[in-house]
């Protein structure tokens, strides 16, 4: 099979790390670009990165030699790639900006960023749970003037424990959702060496992540009308995001009310058997299964469990009646795989496996 020819813009930072990590032997996906700021462009990758590179395994040797290009050159990355990822660290209007271009100059985006997450004809996917939402590309080209550009988004990394362990149980008509976060410091783009404030520490707060954990699933749950996504209106979410001293993974604590009550044997079934588009298409990077529950109340923890499934898998456990509410349990993934660039990976497959990504 001849791979197609991939470009990752924001290379340099953690999440750029992480995609170029997990695309090593990647059996569709070939890194032939490496794109970031234009200080690091024109140099080598490794000489870029330096001392950065956040990972205990070497930069892989195909890509470290790669000379950086500027970013902002679209048409030179353009002229190398059959897409790319996106994981640039700007402010969100020139993000938008920069992502459009690219769409516009026929090189589809799949990206890691939050700046496109609301506009209404760009997907936000998590590939097991709302695949036919990508349908809204067609609209998405006609409005950005593309034949073969498009931007899909990924979604928040704080919602993707608990969106996919409430999907399965959607019928049942969950109303309210309280969540409270504990999300790793890789999140930030920060390892202990480089935040050595985190250590010993909690921090209560994280810009803008809250109004996303409850905002962001709504989408995801929402439906395809008219070539646009329309939002669903419930469950109502209250979110807490809490930045923990955790290198990797991220839990959330989760309490559920319901229209129609299922059982707790009903819950566990669900969970276990749900089967999704990601493993019938047979994705390269989706686990199987996707989700596993735990009885050990201990579990799941994030040290032993975050890399379940290669990291794209979901870990649930705790499942117990709630005063407040119906029932509460637990949830983790990895913020940097399932919840990042896997993430975003997973998605890609996707779109190619669909059509929309094609080589040139």
């Amino acid at each position: 099979m001849e791979k197609y020819r991939v470009g990752i813009v924001g290379a340099t930072g953690m999440v750029g790390q992480r995609f170029i990590s997990l695309l090593k032997d990647h059996p569709w996906f070939q890194v032939v670009c490496v794109a970031a700021s234009a200080r690091s462009a024109g140099r080598t990758y490794r000489e870029a990165v330096g001392d950065r590179w956040a990972f205990d395994w070497e930069i892989p040797a195909d890509v470290a030699e790669l000379t950086v290009v500027d970013a902002a050159d679209v048409d030179a990355v353009a002229a190398q790639v059959d897409f790319v990822f996106c994981a640039v660290d700007m402010k969100k209007d020139k993000i938008r900006a920069l992502e459009e271009n690219y769409a516009r100059h026929e090189v589809p985006v799949v990206s890691n960023n939050s700046a496109c997450r609301g506009i209404e004809d760009v997907p936000m996917v998590i590939p097991e749970l709302n695949a036919d939402h990508i349908q809204v590309i067609e609209t998405q080209r006609k409005r950005l003037g593309c034949q073969r550009g498009f931007i899909a988004v990924k979604p928040n990394c704080s919602i993707q424990s608990y969106v996919p362990a409430l999907t399965p149980l959607m019928d049942f008509g969950p109303e309210k959702v309280s969540v409270c976060t504990y999300q790793a410091i890789s999140g930030a783009g920060k390892t202990f060496k480089t935040w050595p404030e985190m250590v010993d520490n909690v921090i209560p707060y994280i810009g803008g992540e809250d109004e996303k954990s409850e905002n962001e699933p709504l989408k995801i749950w929402g439906h395809v009308e008219n070539g646009v996504i329309v939002n669903a209106t419930l469950p109502v979410i209250s979110a807490q995001c809490l930045r923990v001293a955790c290198a990797d993974g991220h839990m959330a604590a989760v309490s559920v009310s319901f229209r129609d009550k299922p059982s707790m044997e009903e819950i566990k079934q669900r969970w276990a058997s749900f089967e999704t588009e990601a493993q019938r298409l047979e994705l390269p990077s989706a686990p199987k299964p996707f989700l596993q529950y735990f009885e050990d109340p201990t579990r799941p923890q994030t040290r032993l469990d975050r890399d379940f499934g290669g990291g794209f898998g979901i870990s649930i456990g705790r499942l117990r009646e709630d005063k407040l509410f119906d029932y509460r349990f637990v949830c983790l993934s990895h913020n940097t795989v399932r919840g990042a660039a896997g993430g975003g990976i997973l998605t890609a497959e996707l779109l190619c496996r669909k059509g929309y990504i094609t080589r040139k």
